[in-house]
């Protein structure tokens, strides 16, 4: 999930934000709402049953291609701005490539992503459209990300909660040292 979350970053999971499940499971007990498109989410991996942090690209309903890492949601392609040096600062972002890193906005919410390659591997998908019950979910380091692209749709009942901030981070490459200036903030 880098630029968003790094290697030693530990974030705080809020399990309400969707509904009431019981404990170590998915049987839902109560349910108040859904994910939205650009929330950052836990859920239990379709692939291996690993806990993952992924974020929501599609919704159910939606139509998703993604050409040469251009995000298009419903036919409308996502915009692409370089991420500001201030904003990489801010967030001790200075270890990662900064000429890979854009602001990618969709329909109304932006946040930072990473590519590598124009080409690199996920680079084309779709036409798809994401089934009832389900979710489109994508990395923010998207050569990197082993995600929806590969083992398809996540189910609603697979995700666990909203990942909401970064509440402690050190330097797992600089010898543990805290990342001070990423304590206590939120994720977008």
């Amino acid at each position: 999930m880098e630029p968003t979350i790094l290697p030693g970053d530990r974030v705080f999971v809020n399990k309400l934000a969707y509904d009431l499940k019981v404990p170590f499971t998915t049987w839902q007990v109560a349910r108040w709402g859904d994910p939205r498109r650009g929330d950052v989410v836990v859920l239990w991996s379709p692939h291996d049953g690993q806990r993952i942090v992924k974020r929501v690209v599609g919704i159910p309903g939606d139509l998703i291609e993604v050409q040469g890492h251009r995000l298009r949601v419903n036919g409308q392609p996502a915009t692409y701005e370089a991420l500001p040096a201030l904003l990489a600062t801010a967030q001790d972002l200075k270890s990662l490539p900064m000429a890979d890193m854009a602001i990618e906005a969709v329909a109304g919410r932006s946040h930072a992503v990473m590519n590598a390659a124009e080409n690199g591997p996920g680079s084309d998908l779709g036409p798809i459209v994401v089934p009832p019950g389900s979710y489109f979910l994508m990395g923010d380091h998207r050569d990197s990300s082993f995600d929806s692209r590969y083992w398809g749709f996540a189910e609603r009942r697979r995700i666990v909660g909203r990942a909401v901030a970064v509440v402690a981070s050190i330097d797992v490459e600089n010898g543990y040292h805290p990342r001070w200036q990423r304590f206590f903030t939120a994720l977008r």
